[in-house]
């Protein structure tokens, strides 16, 4: 990943708990605003048979798009994904990295980067990820812990 932003959490879980929730594509709807529809393309064929490949219909106010994404996973560790393809979406890398943080909770990293057909100023561009990222961790938080 390039330029990209980063935000962290701490959530009440274990990791295998927020991983869990993370490799559960098809649930963002139930807890993502800007996540309308996923639908898994392929998975591992591993005892985990977590996706490798995932369409999503995204409408995030004035962005909406449907786009592809390739998944890589690590364990309960990690998750990293990168665009496949997409409309308005001309890139997008991502992940979670997920750290014990005592007992029962876990530090959770998300790095993201976009790049979008609209050009838009770095520092606009910066703003609108760490928006992303902090909506995306404070959904995440509540989904597990809820």
């Amino acid at each position: 990943m390039a330029e990209q932003t980063t935000s962290s959490i701490s959530i009440d879980a274990p990791p295998a708990e927020v991983m869990a929730v993370i490799a559960d594509l098809e649930a963002y709807p139930e807890w993502t605003a800007s996540v309308k529809h996923v639908e898994i393309l392929t998975v591992y064929d591993d005892e985990a048979e977590r996706p490798a490949e995932a369409r999503f219909v995204l409408d995030a106010g004035a962005i909406k798009d449907t786009y592809t994404l390739s998944y890589e996973w690590d364990d309960d560790t990690e998750v990293r994904w990168t665009l496949v393809e997409g409309g308005l979406l001309k890139a997008m890398d991502g992940s979670y990295r997920l750290v014990p943080a005592g007992e029962n909770s876990t530090e959770v990293t998300y790095q993201l980067s976009v790049e979008i057909a609209i050009p838009l100023l770095g520092l606009m561009k910066r703003k609108a990820e760490k928006v992303i990222i902090d909506t995306a961790l404070k959904e995440l938080k509540k989904r597990v812990e809820g």
